[in-house]
This record gives structure tokens, sequence and C-alpha cells, in this order.
């Protein structure tokens, strides 16, 4: 394994820009490995299965949080930026892990929700106490209209009006998630720098880099403007279901407000004291592709961004190949991060599926997501091919889909733990119920399972991961596509001089893909060891149902 791992592993020989075309496996810490045998995931569980994501062949891993909170929003409602929740151990137990990941050659990136803290901290507390305490102005308050509604008509993203009433003070306060979770006033010079020593506390504890969540919330109109409405209302960008009123407005004054740019500056220069560290932002936009450019273009920004356009329902090759290419017209020198899944969307493979979700599709989607210019992220479970969990509503935990049930079921589904031992108790996660149920259907997907046999998405995962490592265009390369039939995708990845193309056939039958006037020297040099197979004859490929095909052209 050692052997094995030090072929792998690239991170720390890497140069301050390892992060881009970088591979980051998202662990959510609840539901990953049970290292107290309570029912719920925590540090030194993580810690226990390092190695196994060293094996896959990542670069990086990411954890959802796990600061102290009252766990409404399980983690995403911090009430002590600097301590880890009791659930899921103690600062000794993250030192151990950093250290554990540096020793296999991982960088640790870790979650940071800097817009709003949970109504349990004690800046809220004090905030909430007076208009006239030292942080009475921490958090966003507004007077009531004459009539007692709120400020505005701004929207929650959980539901219902942005706007919380306090008794305490006789104001509203803005809350764009629950109300539990009071928004920052990142106007307030105090809080940015306060915000920025929170960081810091983590980079000093030798943390390589952070996801921040809803970055393009940070800052909000100081006018408080309402927002319009939004002229066509559709499921799609920014992943809001059609049962939540947020997707009928335009959200053009309660969130990526220009100030939000100087802010950036200020965690870039912070960011760029620690060498080789990376950043990755979440942006939830009416406009994701031209807030992502701005948020990456420069060297004093974001690293880079990721939006929701690949954690939609939309699956066919016009709509990822316009997803590409729209993006690429607009970010300019900026670097995306692509990701199919995490911790807040239906699993891909349902989502994608067809109601039937074949290994095969797991292994494709796997190569196309992974073969994109950018850097990725994969999701706990992805690389075993794990499909959503049916959950009843009796035994549900997250807060938005208990909301908005029966319509929309909430994230619970793709939050279910990782299975680990097919016949072991709970698939290994836990000797404990777990907090979320273990799928039977899962269990039979488990690690063990799948490392036994060759064949498996898991292997493929690993061999598709080393295999990529050696071909540059597929890391660093631009991307250009090509025509290529209904359900497949095509393009060519170049970088000094060295050109890779792709092809993909994302659909369930056989196919052939004629090669000519792609290269203008008709040269095709198919290559192998990728693990996917197909046949090339007369200038043309023949490939199976999802098959894949690369060559130097």
């Amino acid at each position: 394994m050692n052997d094995r791992l030090a072929s792998l592993r690239h991170a720390s020989l890497k140069p301050t820009e390892w992060w881009r075309g970088g591979v980051i496996y998202q662990i959510y810490p609840r539901s990953f490995a049970d290292g107290n045998a309570d029912g719920t995931g925590d540090l030194p569980g993580i810690t226990s299965r390092l190695d196994y994501v060293a094996s896959l062949g990542v670069d990086a891993i990411w954890l959802s949080p796990f600061f102290k909170s009252p766990m409404k929003d399980f983690g995403y409602d911090v009430s002590d930026y600097r301590e880890v929740d009791p659930i899921f151990g103690t600062l000794a137990d993250f030192d151990a892990l950093i250290e554990r990941a540096h020793t296999l050659g991982l960088k640790v990136l870790i979650d940071k929700v800097l817009s709003h803290t949970s109504d349990e901290h004690p800046w809220f507390r004090e905030s909430r106490s007076s208009r006239e305490n030292p942080k009475a102005d921490w958090y966003v308050w507004a007077d009531a209209k004459a009539d007692g509604t709120p400020p505005n008509n701004w929207l929650s993203i959980f539901g219902g009006s942005a706007w919380q009433w306090d008794s305490r003070r006789g104001q509203y306060y803005l809350h764009n998630f629950l109300t539990s979770q009071p928004d920052l006033n990142f106007h307030h010079a105090e809080v940015r720098t306060q915000m920025l020593d929170e960081v810091k506390f983590w980079l000093d504890r030798g943390v390589d880099g952070l996801r921040l969540d809803t970055v393009n919330f940070y800052f909000h109109d100081r006018l408080l403007r309402d927002n319009p409405p939004k002229e066509v209302r559709k499921v799609g960008l920014d992943a809001i279901p059609l049962s939540n009123p947020y997707g009928f407005q335009r959200h053009v004054y309660d969130k990526s407000q220009p100030e939000n740019l100087a802010f950036l500056n200020q965690l870039r220069a912070l960011l760029d004291r620690y060498p080789a560290t990376t950043t990755i932002g979440e942006v939830a936009d009416d406009d994701p592709f031209g807030t992502m450019a701005e948020y990456t273009s420069g060297t004093d920004r974001l690293h880079k961004a990721y939006t929701f356009s690949l954690l939609t329902h939309d699956f066919s090759a016009a709509y990822i190949r316009g997803i590409v290419e729209t993006l690429e017209s607009r970010i300019g020198g900026g670097w995306p991060c692509w990701s199919i899944g995490n911790h807040d969307v239906e699993r891909v493979m349902t989502r994608w599926g067809r109601g039937q979700a074949p290994a095969a599709l797991a292994k494709v989607l796997m190569a196309l997501l992974l073969s994109l210019r950018g850097s990725v992220c994969i999701y706990q479970g992805e690389e075993l091919a794990l499909t959503e969990a049916s959950i009843p509503f009796e035994a549900l935990q997250d807060p938005y889909g208990i909301t908005f049930w029966p319509e929309f079921k909430g994230r619970d589904g793709c939050r279910t733990p990782m299975p680990w031992t097919a016949d072991a108790l709970h698939a290994g996660f836990s000797k404990a119920t777990p907090w979320l149920p273990v799928p039977p259907e899962h269990a039979r997907q488990a690690v063990d399972v799948q490392d036994a046999d060759p064949a498996s998405v898991l292997n493929a995962y690993r061999r598709f991961l080393a295999w990529r490592q050696d071909y540059a265009p597929l890391i660093k390369g631009s991307i250009r596509f090509v025509d290529a039939p209904d359900e497949h995708l095509a393009f060519v990845r170049e970088f000094n001089n060295e050109r890779v193309l792709a092809l993909f056939n994302l659909s369930d039958r056989s196919s052939e893909f004629a090669l000519g006037g792609i290269a203008s020297s008709g040269a095709f040099a198919p290559l192998s060891g990728h693990g996917f197979d197909a046949q090339v004859s007369d200038a043309a490929v023949s490939l199976p149902p999802y098959g894949v095909f690369f060559a130097r052209i």
C-alpha cells in the first residue's frame, strides 16, 4: 500500500498551484466514519479512513463544517468558529487528522461559513441585547415598516421572509437561511477584521485551503431595496425547487453586492501569506457564470469557484456542453471547479441514472467530470455509485425537507452514512444506530465489496485518477468542443502543444464516431490504461454503451 500511495501522491510535490486541475474529495463528517460508536461520524473516524481516501488518488479532502454548533442546520450554523463540536471530537483530534492527511500527501480544506452565525453565538446574543452594545451593529438589523411588516421583500432560501422580529431590540434581523442563522453585517469593519482572524486561526493550524460557503452572500444592499420579481420562474441554475418562493425573485440586492470584491481582496491577501493554500467559493446567483468570472479574475480574488450548474436534473450532452461553453466564454482567466454531487443535492446516480443507475454510467460520468477544464470535487460515495436514499418523513433530519415535504424531500437522502463493510452492522459505519439509516442497497455497494472487484466503480476511479496524472492537458489544458452525435460529448484539451481528444458516449447504446477532420494531420494515437474499451478502425471509433475514448491528436 505504501508504494502505491507514493506513486499516486503528488500533492506534497506540486507547486503552489497544485489546486489547478486538482481533485478534492468532499467528506461530510456526520456520515463518513464513526470513531466512538455513538451513531454520528467524527474526526477520529475520518482519520482512521484517510488511507482509503489516499488510495483513490485524489489531491485533497474538503471537510464540511465540524465547528461548535447547535446543529439546527448541521454545522452551517456556527456558535464558535475556533472550537470543534463535541460530537465530532476535539481540536487535538483535528490536529491528528491534519498530521495524518499530510503524511499521506493529502491537502486539507475546511468549510468556512462566514456570511452568518448561529443565533446561539455569543456575538449575536450580545448584539440582540440592546441597540447600544459594542456588537449592536455586527448583524443586519432594521426597523419595521410603519405597519409593522418587514423592512423589504427579501426571502429566505429555507422559506418565508428573510427577516425575523426580535422583541428585545424591537427590530428585525436578516437571515438568508434559517431564522436561527442571523446574517453578519460585513459593512462593519470590525466584522470583516474578525472574520479574517477566524480564517487565520485555522491557517495557522495547518489547513491548506477553504471552501467558502455562500461566498456571494457576505454583503447586502445598504439601502435595503426590494428585489424585483423574476420574469420567468424556472428550476435550474440556483438549485431552488419551484415549491420555494425564493425562486420567484431576481436577487439583485440581497447578495452579490459590489462591496464583496474588496473583502475577497483582503481574504486572498491573507491566503497568500500561506504558500500553496487555496480557496473555492460556492456561488449561488441569478447570473452564476458572471459572478464566478468576477470572483476568480486576476490574482487577488478567489482561486476558483463553483456553482450548481451540473447539480441539476438536466442530463444531456447538449446541456452539459452548453454549460461548459457558456462558462468558458465568460470566465476569462478565472478557474472553475466542477462537481456533479454534494451534500445539498440528490445523488447524481439518481438524478441522471434514468431510473436504473448502471455502474457503466457512474464510470463515464467520472471520466467526463475529471476531463473538464477546472478543478474537481468528488462527493463521498460517488466512487461507489451510491444512489439517493429514500428517507421516510418521520426519519427526516433536514429542516429544508421538513418545511417543503413532500414536493421537496430535503437533503437527507444524499447524506446517509458511508457503507464500509457489506455484512457488518450498519454497513460498518457505526456499532450504534446511525443518525440516518443505511439503505440495504448501499450496503451491497460497500467499500469492501468493490475493493475486491477489479471491475467495480471504486477501482475504476482509482485506475482513472492514476492514469490522468500522466496527461497534463487533462489537468491544466484549454478546452475546445467538437461536434458529436446526439448523446455524445467530444472535446480537445491542449497544453504546451500536446492535445488530447476526449469522447464520451452518454447513451445506453453502442455508437460509432468519425474521427476525420478533428486534427489537420489526421494522426491519432489512442490512449490506453484508463480502463475503458473502444475499437478504432478506418479513422472511426466504435464505443460501447457509456463508452469513453481518449487519443493524442
